[in-house]
C-alpha cells in the first residue's frame, strides 16, 4: 500500500509539472501574441473607418492628400534592398555553411554579422549620414537608404541562409557525391533547392524589417511628396514610416488619417509577405512528402 501512494504521489507531481509547462507556454506565447494582435487591431480600428481608396492613387501633399509616392517610395526601397541585402546575405551565407568551419575567414565573417546584427537602426542612420550623405556628398537618396538597410539586414539574411543549409540532411550531399556531381553543381541542384524555403522565408522577414524602418530613412532617404524618379544619388524618396510619424503628432484630423493610412498599408504589406513565405515553406514540404 506504502509504495502504490508513492507511485500515485509520483504520478501527480509528474502531472503538475507538465500542467505547469504547459500553463507557463501559454503565458509566454500569450505575452508575444497579445501586444502584436492589440497594435494591429488598434491601426485597423483607427484606419478602416476613414479609409479611401484614393489615398492609393494620390500623391501627398504635405499633412494631407493621399500616399502614392510614399507607397511606391516603399517598394522601390524593398526591392533594392532584396537585390543589394538579398544577394550578399544569401552568398555569405553559403559561404559560412560551406566553409565557415574551416576558414579563419569565416570566424571573422560571423563575428562581424553578430556585432553588426547588435547596432541600434538609429545608429546605423547616423553613421549613414555623416559617411554618405555629407561626407560622400550623395545628400538625402536612394542608394544611402539602400545601403544602410542592407547594412541592417544583412545579418539576418545571412542567418538564415546558413541555417536553412545546415538543415539540408547530408544524404543529399551524399548522393550527390555518390552520383559523381561536382560539388559546386551539386550545391546549385540539390542543396540550394532544398534549402530555399527556408531562405526565401528570411529574405522575406529581412524585406519586413527593411520596410518599417523609420530612423535609418530620416537621416538617408530624406523626404518628399514626389514620385520615386530612381535617381541613386542627391534625390530624397518618400517613405510610408515618414508619414506615420510625422503625421501623428500634428494637431488636425487629416493629417492623423494620413498616419493611420499609412500604418495600415504597412500592417498589409508586411502580412502579405509573411503569408507568402509561409505558403512558400507549406507548398515546398508538400511537394517533398509526395516526391519521396
Amino acid at each position: 500500500m506504502a509504495q502504490m501512494n508513492q507511485v500515485y504521489a509520483s504520478t501527480r507531481r509528474r502531472r503538475v509539472k507538465a500542467v505547469s509547462f504547459r500553463v507557463g507556454t501559454l503565458i509566454a506565447l500569450a505575452l508575444v501574441v497579445g501586444p502584436a494582435i492589440w497594435l494591429v487591431l488598434g491601426v485597423v480600428v483607427r484606419a478602416v473607418p476613414h479609409w479611401q481608396w484614393n489615398v492609393l492613387t494620390t500623391l501627398s501633399q504635405g499633412t494631407s492628400g493621399g500616399l502614392e509616392n510614399a507607397v511606391l517610395g516603399t517598394l522601390v526601397l524593398m526591392a533594392g534592398v532584396a537585390v543589394l541585402a538579398g544577394s550578399i546575405g544569401v552568398l555569405t551565407g553559403i559561404h559560412l555553411a560551406e566553409n565557415g568551419s574551416s576558414s579563419r575567414g569565416g570566424a571573422f565573417a560571423r563575428g562581424a554579422i553578430d556585432i553588426l546584427a547588435g547596432f541600434p537602426s538609429i545608429v546605423l542612420g547616423y553613421v549613414g549620414y555623416i559617411a554618405l550623405c555629407v561626407g560622400l556628398h550623395w545628400g538625402f537618396s536612394l542608394l544611402a537608404a539602400l545601403v544602410i538597410l542592407s547594412l541592417m539586414v544583412v545579418p539576418y539574411i545571412a542567418k538564415s541562409t546558413e541555417s536553412a543549409l545546415r538543415q539540408v540532411p547530408t544524404s543529399y550531399r551524399e548522393g550527390a557525391e555518390a552520383l559523381g556531381m561536382p560539388s559546386g553543381y551539386a550545391l546549385r541542384r540539390v542543396v540550394l533547392r532544398s534549402a530555399l524555403p527556408g531562405i526565401v522565408t528570411g529574405l522575406l522577414i529581412a524585406l519586413s524589417v527593411a520596410g518599417g524602418e523609420t530612423a535609418p530613412l530620416l537621416y538617408t532617404a530624406g523626404a518628399t511628396n514626389n514620385l520615386p524618379t530612381f535617381t541613386l544619388l542627391h534625390q530624397p524618396i518618400a517613405y510610408l514610416t515618414y508619414y506615420v510619424w510625422t503625421d501623428y503628432n500634428q494637431p488636425t484630423d487629416v493629417a492623423h488619417y494620413v498616419s493611420y493610412d499609412a500604418a495600415l498599408i504597412l500592417v498589409v504589406l508586411v502580412l502579405a509577405m509573411l503569408v507568402t513565405a509561409r505558403l512558400i515553406v507549406a507548398r515546398t514540404q508538400r511537394h517533398a512528402e509526395t516526391s519521396r
